[in-house]
């Protein structure tokens, strides 16, 4: 398994951007997976959410914007609804997340503190 770290970035986002120039600093090599051109299908936001740790993918989603942008009810909508949701609009997709030898922080882990095991 590799020890290289991807991280699902969008330069719009300030926490993005923060955790981007932690880890330029740091020199450790990290690839920037621009989710919102490559745009991750289904079946990749499961297997994210995998390696999160997360069964229920509200948890990796940015709710406030989830109506307005796919009409979709977060109360009501099931985990496939939700999916397709962030696949159509991945700026539903709450950032930053990075992935790190098969395991994943998502936004409050991410930048953490520098006991982190996601930081170099």
């Amino acid at each position: 398994m590799t020890d290289a770290i991807t991280v699902y970035h969008n330069p719009g986002c300030s926490k993005s951007r923060r955790l981007v120039e932690i880890l330029a600093e740091s020199a450790v090599p990290f690839e920037l997976y621009h989710y919102l051109e490559e745009r991750p299908d289904v079946d990749e936001l499961r297997r994210v959410m995998s390696c999160l740790g997360y069964d229920d993918p509200r948890r990796m989603i940015r709710t406030k914007e989830l109506a307005a942008v796919s009409g979709a009810d977060l109360d009501s909508a099931d985990a496939d609804h939700l999916l397709k949701a962030m696949a159509q609009h991945p700026e539903l997709i709450e950032r930053p997340i990075v992935i790190r030898a098969g395991a994943a922080a998502g936004r409050s882990k991410a930048i953490g503190s520098s006991s982190s095991p996601y930081r170099p």
